[in-house]
């Protein structure tokens, strides 16, 4: 059982969620809020992606990131910021000629994925470790794309973590490790329930953290209504947690959440199994992240029963 619980709110996402929780939130400065209102609560980080104001739709702006971060960054709160880099592999075929993108579409190259990473450098960015059946379309992240990918994360000095939707990412993340495009200790988010990726049970989670190296640190998270069970079940068996609006909507059954609620009822939980939730500032420590008012990377982790 881990004892000090890393606990990141992902506070939007980049699904069509918006017209289902008017709680999901679309602009830069509602996406700001949600991650003070998740460091309020209790949060260690928040991971964000940015959306299209005008549509609620994906977005990969630099500069929309950048508004989050400062709006963030200037209120009297403190939390590990992680923006994503795993947009831009929405591979939808079309209907009348499947060698092409239909409607829905959105490939970006590395380059353009790690380009508000490699300008913002925020103390984490997602790397997504490999390519899936994401529904109903597939998300596409080959492996020469990834090991590129991977370069220009380590080249800026952020912190990558390794998002795992199946057993045989694990797999291409510890050869990312074996060909040193990983620095230090890695970190590994195991992303449990996506159809038709990893099942969010005990037995899959399980299996993937088995398969995890040795010095890894890693937390995972389940979507819908396997979001809480599995809060529980990473901590019993020694890893860190996520909730938020990205990966579920509701509270309870019946009931729409907002991220502080999330965050709340997810730290209950950890409470009551007797461990407690990590501040940013031990975040920072613990996974050897840099100051972002310094620019240090911090030290040695604090302890932890496993």
């Amino acid at each position: 059982m881990n004892r000090n619980v890393i606990l990141t709110c992902a506070v939007t996402g980049a699904g069509d969620t918006t017209a289902r929780n008017p709680n999901v939130p679309v602009t830069p400065k509602a996406i700001a809020a949600s991650c003070i209102e998740a460091a309020h609560a209790g949060a260690s980080i928040a991971h964000i992606h940015v959306r299209d104001p005008e549509t609620g739709g994906i977005s990969h702006s630099t500069e929309q990131f950048r508004e989050v971060m400062e709006r963030v960054r200037e209120a009297d709160v403190d939390i590990v910021m992680n923006i994503t880099a795993g947009g831009g592999g929405d591979w939808i075929p079309d209907a009348t000629d499947p060698t092409r993108g239909g409607p829905g579409t959105d490939i970006q190259t590395p380059a353009e994925r790690h380009a508000p990473v490699g300008e913002l450098l925020p103390e984490l960015c997602t790397l997504d470790c490999g390519s899936l059946n994401f529904g109903d379309m597939v998300y596409v992240n080959p492996a020469d794309w990834l090991r590129e990918h991977a370069r220009l994360v380590q080249a800026a000095g952020v912190k990558p973590e390794l998002e795992c939707f199946d057993l045989g990412h694990v797999w291409f993340a510890r050869q990312l490790q074996q060909e040193g495009l990983i620095d230090g200790d890695p970190l590994y988010q195991l992303c449990l329930g996506i159809p038709w990726g990893a099942e969010a049970d005990t037995e899959t989670m399980l299996a993937m953290r088995n398969k995890l190296p040795a010095n890894a640190n890693w937390a995972a998270f389940g979507i819908g209504r396997h979001q809480m069970p599995m809060v529980a079940q990473a901590v019993l068996l020694g890893g860190h947690a996520r909730v938020g609006l990205e990966d579920n909507l509701f509270l309870e059954k019946g009931v729409l959440a907002n991220n502080g609620q999330l965050v709340e009822k997810a730290s209950t939980i950890i409470e009551n199994l007797g461990a407690r939730v990590m501040t940013p500032a031990e975040t920072r420590v613990h996974l050897k992240l840099r100051d972002p008012m310094t620019g240090r990377i911090m030290g040695n982790a604090v302890g932890g029963d496993v």
